[in-house]
């Protein structure tokens, strides 16, 4: 008796993108491309056509966002596996998606092993994220659990982490290499927290967290 293959639909707006995902699919034993898609608006048409078992879906589209067409194929394809794929560490974008019912999240770059593992993983109802994540959702999930036990609350729970290393003397590249961000990312937010804490600088916000209790 032979089993059928995994029925795989690529949405995503950049070619080069969708070529290498193909190629790599092509090369999966018992994994089969069956459509792609650019825009979110031809996600509802090409999943009805061909049926797919699990959809690899880019978090930002041109006419819209890949969280949105994650909860519709949820809500109108449930039986439809989706793996997330975004550029950046969007914590935010992780979370939420895998709430909607996303059974993974991928930072695109991986290669074709790991692309492969989430694909079989979803397939089989099981939730996976790229290992580059798992601290750092872990770690989010777990600040969004008591907001309002911890200090700072006019901070995101990201900002209450950075401020949280910031405090423990770590610069913005060792912060970036922790939360698995973009230095520029950690200068942004850092410059975000000076102003909601109204700290003067880096040093000042250093000794208003220790005062906090954050990361003395």
């Amino acid at each position: 008796m032979s089993i059928e293959p995994i029925r795989v639909v690529v949405v995503d707006d950049h070619p080069m993108f969708r070529m290498g995902l193909a190629a790599a699919i092509g090369e999966m034993d018992g994994i089969v491309l069956v459509g792609e898609a650019e825009f979110a608006e031809q996600v509802p048409a090409l999943v009805a056509r061909v049926t797919p078992d699990v959809v690899l879906l880019d978090i930002r589209l041109p006419d819209g966002s890949g969280l949105d067409v994650n909860r519709w194929l949820g809500a109108e394809h449930p039986t439809v596996r989706v793996v997330m794929l975004t550029m950046s560490e969007d914590l935010d974008g992780a979370l939420g998606a895998l709430r909607d019912g996303a059974s993974g999240y991928l930072i695109k770059g991986a290669g074709p092993a790991r692309v492969e593992g989430a694909v079989r993983a979803a397939a089989a109802g099981d939730v996976v994220l790229d290992q580059s994540l798992v601290q750092a959702v872990a770690e989010l999930v777990d600040a969004r659990r008591s907001p309002s036990t911890r200090p700072f609350a006019q901070l995101t729970p990201r900002e209450f982490d950075i401020l949280e290393l910031v405090a423990q003397g770590l610069d913005n590249t060792a912060i970036a290499r922790r939360l698995v961000l973009s230095p520029k990312t950690v200068r942004n937010h850092v410059s975000i927290i000076l102003a909601k804490i109204h700290a003067p600088d880096r040093p000042g916000a250093i000794v208003l967290a220790h005062r906090h209790g954050v990361g003395a």
